[in-house]
């Protein structure tokens, strides 16, 4: 399978990329394109199955783009993802890997191979996702003048911009599904019209839910192409009515033209600008545009595995680049004398600041600013670092932060990654520079879709 999900298989010897298709199958498929060394095909009939082949539960599965696996068994989904990550690790970072053919690396007993653990699963892989980003768009009949119509909501069809519309979603929490269908019926109600990608006009864009899992709460964001909604009380009334359990109903506005959900400027319409959660005990404040992890469960697995990683006694200066609105870092500042956080986006900076004080944590600071700038800075001011801990989005680290890391020479470096192509390529880096990679643990964020975080552990090699 490729890191997209798809099956490869060959004809005559020429490489096929089929859609559905499992490692070991033999289908019968309909070539659509062909490329000088490979094409793309779709299967037509399946000839011989995989006993890792389970029958997709969800009723839209083969026209949604939002999952990609689950036409295979939950097992076999958390060896594929480790097996994903192995993989890179060989082909792109160059690492020997334990219980693998390059385990021995350039030159056999040079070190030891790196231990890449079994996936960390989901004992229930349903419905553990705490936000959803719908996109909205107008039912045919509306768009062509005729009866019925009105507004539809879902996920868009893979490789694609039509909207799947749906009123379940098997990965979403349950309120969320129950807030994306109330807003469409409301919506309807009062003629709210979806934004056109093509002509630029309408004006609903998304709608995003956010469900405290632990507190219960939940936020609805409305993303508009415009500031003004008509009949904006009676929306607001309505979900109010429709939905008890919400705290908070905001606004972002989007005029441009661009594929990208949030615009600047978010406003509040009805009572909080923040909804409130916890993980593992730690009690977080999330605005409608903070990056906040979207499975609870399997964030605190991720979390505590880096915490675990980072080998902290109670007396160590941590720096935790990309720090968001500081999950991680206050993880760490548990058990670490000092945390300093650095992140680009300053309402993060204040969400995370916010977050410290809201738990009585005081060991923790936060800077905004890009990590490549501000954390040299730091070191000429003094301030050393004896573990950093990086959480990148998924094009990686920035080369600047890595020259950084190996000028600064901590004992230890954690790598939090949710790419394991960009995730590979950093620790050759760093491991040119003088670190070894020990270990990285895979852990199940997003099940039934292709994604994989890993959590990686590198020392220096001199210590």
């Amino acid at each position: 399978m490729t890191h997209e999900g798809e099956g490869v298989g060959r004809a005559d010897g020429f490489t096929l990329f089929v859609q559905g298709a499992l490692p070991g199958e033999r289908v019968k498929a309909k070539v659509l394109k062909v490329k000088k060394q490979y094409g793309y095909a779709k299967q037509l009939e399946l000839l011989q199955s995989s006993p890792d082949r389970v029958d997709a539960p969800c009723p839209i599965y083969k026209q949604c783009g939002g999952c990609q696996l689950q036409h295979m068994g939950y097992d076999a989904q958390l060896r594929w993802k480790r097996q994903h990550v192995v993989d890179n690790l060989v082909r792109i970072g160059k690492l020997p890997v334990a219980g693998t053919m390059e385990q021995g690396g350039a030159s056999s007993g040079e070190r030891p191979a790196v231990i890449v653990h079994p996936t960390i699963g989901m004992d229930n892989p349903w419905r553990y996702r705490n936000k959803a980003q719908v996109p909205i768009g107008m039912a045919m009949a509306s768009l062509e003048g005729g009866a019925g119509g009105g507004l539809i909501g879902g996920f868009y069809a893979r490789g694609s911009h039509r909207i799947i519309d749906m009123d379940e979603c098997l990965i979403q929490h349950e309120q969320n599904d129950e807030v994306v269908r109330r807003v469409k019926e409301i919506g309807k109600r009062l003629g709210i019209t979806a934004y056109d990608e093509e002509s630029g006009r309408g004006l609903l864009r998304h709608v995003v839910v956010r469900t405290g899992f632990i507190s219960g709460e939940i936020m609805v964001v409305l993303v508009t192409n415009g500031r003004k909604i008509p009949h904006a009380d009676q929306w607001i009334e309505g979900i109010r009515e429709a939905i008890p359990g919400v705290t908070s109903i905001v606004q972002n506005i989007n005029t441009r033209t661009t594929n990208v959900i949030f615009g600047d400027e978010t406003r509040t319409l009805w009572g909080s600008d923040v909804i409130y959660d916890e993980l593992d005990g730690i009690r977080f404040a999330i605005s409608a545009r903070s990056f906040y992890q979207v499975n609870p469960a399997q964030t605190v697995e991720l979390y505590r595995k880096a915490v675990e990683y980072a080998g902290l006694t109670g007396s160590e200066n941590v720096i935790d680049a990309y720090c968001g609105i500081g999950t991680i870092s206050l993880f760490l500042a548990r058990q670490a004398g000092q945390v300093y956080g650095v992140e680009i986006v300053p309402e993060a900076i204040e969400d995370a600041k916010r977050n410290a004080e809201l738990n009585g944590i005081d060991n923790a600071s936060f800077e905004s600013g890009p990590a490549e700038v501000v954390i040299p800075r730091w070191r000429k001011e003094g301030i050393a670092a004896d573990v950093i801990v990086v959480d990148p989005p998924r094009k990686g680290c920035d080369t600047a932060l890595l020259e950084t890391i190996l000028a600064m020479k901590p004992e230890r470096v954690v790598y939090v990654s949710c790419n394991p192509s960009t995730l590979a390529r950093d620790l050759r880096v760093l491991e040119d520079g003088g670190y070894r990679t020990v270990e990285v643990q895979p852990v199940d964020m997003f099940p039934h879709t292709v994604h994989v975080e890993s959590v990686a552990l590198l020392v220096r090699k001199d210590m």
